[in-house]
């Protein structure tokens, strides 16, 4: 048989299974298959190369293979056996392309195997250059379901390739509109399929369609209208949330009933956020995959849960939250170290980790919103005589959260312990969540129609053009600033918020007691 050039291994029109696998066949000696690996949260394009050659039996990979990916062999050679192929008597070299590129995961099972059954011969005349294939493979041939596959169908669609994957990541890669993807439960499907024999499952983006998640109402909170005005203000602009009261004062109820609050995302956003979540290895229900995630993790998270990292660096949290909430109860008692993390991706909306060998950018465009008390036995300040912290005391918890973190957290509220008896109460009926989420839905619109971004996104550029001030009001801000000691950061996050109240009023320009309402917003600056 002719051997094939390096750029059209074994493209021909119609292609077919050897009658009976025997080692008298004739070897092609090379064959190229196209596979993609996950680099943070991109699928980049790899090439296998694999090569069979006289000598004695052998199985080498190379191209900066993990642990994962040398064992592969293992589980090829169970796979082809078990399948009814002969497994080459030959010295086998695979070259993952490029070699430069980290390579990790059981992924590159699937097209291994089709690499040794083509060069081997057993695989004959098939037009391999439009596929690319990713996929584990268990000792019987069956193929088992990997993580990464969003990232992976989006690349392959836009490359024009047909992607091959297991059939349990059908639903994912059918999040892809318009995506030509294939799904396959055994690796005998697959090798039929490419010798024309029988036709693979092709993943359909009907399955994109999903339903809404109920959250709770926030109807359902007792008292606190300050706090209810200010969570619509955080949403209708995505700001950052600090919210800082004794016990019981309803900060968890209050974070919880965030999300219902949100508009659900638009394709694009949903595709980045599940795009994440598929790289981290996270279940994400296929049927709720446009509601905004939500991620609470426990105060005793490391920094490298919340950021991100590792030897091959994986999301954390800010990166699993975006597009979405990162709330984090009981702000104090996260390590120092921990919260100096959200420094950088609070203020750029990405995480960079950087590595000998790599760097690697994670997105992290997520609103923050936090909880906290106001010193260590929770009771400062709520008009009883039960605090007994001393001032070092409550300077010495609230050391925590340092003046950075704290100057780029847009909304300081400060909650008021409830009176019981106001609890039994009949006061008016409080809007519900679903009415408010159709305010905050007109305000986002419309700033991202007029804006192109939310009010949080705004450069120091735009903040001059779309929150300019008259003269009067310039003077007042100004002496609130210096009486504050406000930093410039402070300054313009006060300018946003100031902002997006206008835009909920339907105002064009920012007023005085728009001004004062955000001013208020930082409650935090004045203790």
């Amino acid at each position: 048989m002719q051997e094939p050039s390096s750029e059209n291994a074994g493209r021909v029109k119609k292609g077919n299974l050897a009658d009976e696998p025997s080692g008298k066949n004739k070897y092609k000696s090379l064959s190229m298959v196209r596979t993609r690996t996950v680099v943070g949260v991109n699928a980049l394009p790899v090439i296998v190369e694999v090569h069979l050659a006289n000598g004695l039996p052998a199985f080498s990979t190379v191209g900066l293979p993990e642990a994962a990916v040398r064992e592969s062999k293992g589980r090829v050679r169970g796979a082809i056996l078990n399948c009814g192929f002969e497994f080459p008597a030959k010295r086998i070299t695979v070259n993952l392309s490029p070699a430069d590129l980290p390579k990790t995961g059981s992924r590159f099972d699937l097209p291994i195997a089709i690499g040794i059954l083509v060069a081997s011969g057993q695989i004959k005349d098939v037009d391999l250059d439009q596929y690319e294939f990713v996929g584990e493979l268990a000792l019987d041939g069956q193929i088992r379901k990997i993580s990464g596959v969003l990232p992976t169908a989006l690349r392959s669609h836009q490359a024009r390739k047909q992607l091959v994957v297991p059939q349990e990541n059908f639903k994912e890669a059918s999040l892809v509109a318009q995506s030509s993807a294939l799904s396959g439960t055994h690796l005998l499907e697959v090798c039929r399929h490419l010798c024309g024999q029988e036709e693979l499952l092709q993943c359909k983006a009907e399955q994109r369609l999903g339903s809404p998640i109920r959250y709770p109402d926030l109807r359902e909170v007792k008292g606190q209208p300050h706090a209810k005005r200010a969570l619509e203000v955080a949403a209708a602009g995505g700001h950052s949330l600090l919210m800082m009261g004794p016990p019981g004062t309803g900060k968890s109820m209050l974070a919880a009933r965030m999300p219902g609050l949100l508009p659900v995302l638009s394709d694009d956003e949903a595709i980045q956020s599940a795009a994440i979540q598929s790289v981290a290895k996270v279940d994400f229900g296929i049927e709720s995959w446009k509601e905004r995630p939500i991620r609470s993790p426990h105060h005793s998270a490391s920094a490298v849960a919340l950021v991100g990292g590792g030897s091959n660096p994986r999301p954390g949290e800010v990166s699993l939250a975006h597009n979405g909430i990162l709330f984090l109860d009981e702000l104090t008692e996260f390590s120092r170290v921990a919260l100096e993390q959200l420094r950088e991706p609070l203020e750029t909306g990405v995480v960079n980790i950087a590595r000998a060998n790599h760097n690697t950018q994670f997105p992290a465009k997520f609103m923050l919103v936090a909880a906290c008390n106001p010193c260590k036995c929770g009771y400062a300040g709520d008009g009883t005589n039960r605090c007994q912290c001393s001032i070092a005391d409550i300077e010495r918890y609230r050391a925590k959260l340092s003046g950075p973190l704290l100057d780029r957290i847009d909304i300081h509220l400060k909650l008021h312990r409830l009176d019981i008896r106001d609890m039994h109460l009949q006061e008016p009926a409080s809007e519900s969540s679903e009415a408010i989420r159709a305010r905050v839905t007109d305000v986002r619109d419309w700033q991202t129609k007029h804006r192109g971004k939310l009010n949080c996104d705004l450069s120091g550029e735009e903040i001059d053009g779309y929150c300019s001030l008259n003269a009067s009001q310039l003077d007042f801000f100004t002496r609130v600033c210096d009486k504050l000691n406000l930093s410039a950061r402070a300054y313009h996050r006060i300018l946003r918020l100031a902002r997006t109240i206008a835009d909920m009023e339907g105002a064009n320009q920012i007023a005085t007691s728009h001004l004062s309402e955000a001013i208020g917003y930082r409650g935090l600056d004045r203790m």
